[in-house]
């Protein structure tokens, strides 16, 4: 048998959850790349989701603290899709994958772990599906968060100059 090692699971399994909003909180303490926040603008940010479905898997979010989408403002909207737009970019450059799966979580009964706005962004490769979510309700991440936030974070900065 085969060992598939994810120690980073154990503090999504076993640890405590945090109070209250992340997407608030994060962006003020002001520590990017221990948050794993890739890219700010002045009305959002990106960061990356610490428990990816997938290896580049992508949150973007307002500052703002909004429940429903039709809350957003006109400017908040065009940011959200800016900085989207940006980070395909991003994925494509550093990680290539085939495809994507993007959308909104919307309340919690739809999934959403926090009632703040944020959009999804999940690379996907051509075959990346396998046995271990079906046979071992596993799923295996074929890279290190701190190596995936490194390569986008990279990209941005690159592109800044």
């Amino acid at each position: 048998m085969k060992v598939i090692w994810a120690p980073w699971r154990v503090a999504f399994i076993t640890g405590a959850r945090e109070e209250g909003c992340i997407f608030c909180s994060k962006p003020l303490q002001n520590r990017d790349e221990l948050n794993h926040i890739f890219q700010r603008r002045g009305k959002v940010f990106g960061m990356l989701n610490r428990f990816p479905y997938n290896s580049g898997h992508l949150l973007i979010a307002p500052y703002r603290h909004v429940h429903r989408i039709q809350d957003l403002t006109p400017e908040e909207w065009a940011e959200i899709h800016e900085l989207a737009n940006d980070s395909i970019f991003a994925l494509d450059s550093t990680m290539k994958p085939h495809g994507y799966n993007i959308g909104f979580n919307v309340g919690i009964g739809s999934g959403a772990g926090f009632e703040h706005i944020h959009m999804h962004i999940v690379p996907r490769w051509s075959g990346d599906t396998n046995f271990m979510p079906v046979l071992a309700d596993t799923k295996v991440i074929p890279e290190h968060l701190e190596e995936t936030f490194k390569k986008i974070a990279e990209y941005f900065r690159n592109q800044q100059r």
